[in-house]
């Protein structure tokens, strides 16, 4: 992986005893990466090259592993995939720093050309979650199982069901007992 500052979060996050032959999502996150970075070179002909190895890579990685994290999507430091296979990430996708991922998440639109999911960081997904449409997860959030997200999640709160629904992690700080 390079020494960018986001291709070590997402190291860290996996910890550093763990091979890269061992964890197939490394490979998805860092082609990503990759992709990222072609797209900050200046345009010519290595530019173009690279891209045709960025789309050579992308393609191998995402039909081995069944992770789709396409270049034109933003993501922060530290990124986390757990169980890698089925996970598809929408190239209009923004998601924040430290995000976990578990396997079957799906971030994406509801329909073509539709908006798409901004997330914050530090958010989880449970395994086979989805969050569709232009909805917001705020930081901390964390989205149940198998749940469906069609409506934004306030920092903090978990979202569980299909649809999903809003359970704040904290209770709210109750006044003095008079």
């Amino acid at each position: 992986m390079s020494n960018d500052g986001n291709s070590t979060a997402d190291l860290r996050r996996y910890g550093l005893r763990r091979p890269l032959l061992k964890e197939q999502s490394l490979w998805a996150i860092w082609v990503y990466r990759f992709g990222r970075r072609i797209d900050r070179r200046p345009d010519g002909a290595a530019k173009r090259v690279l891209t045709a190895l960025y789309w050579l890579l992308f393609r191998l990685v995402e039909t081995v592993t069944g992770i789709s994290l396409p270049k034109s999507a933003t993501i922060g430091p530290g990124l986390r995939i757990w169980h890698f296979g089925g996970v598809f990430v929408h190239g209009n996708v923004v998601i924040g720093a430290n995000c976990t991922l578990r396997q079957g998440v799906t971030i994406g639109n509801r329909v073509e050309n539709g908006p798409a999911p901004i997330i914050g960081d530090d958010v989880e997904f449970g395994a086979y979650a989805q969050v569709l449409g232009g909805v917001r997860i705020g930081d901390g959030g964390r989205i149940g199982a198998m749940s469906v997200v069609l409506t934004d999640v306030p920092d903090g709160a978990t979202a569980v069901g299909a649809p999903a629904r809003i359970i704040l992690r904290h209770a709210a700080p109750k006044g003095p007992e008079v």
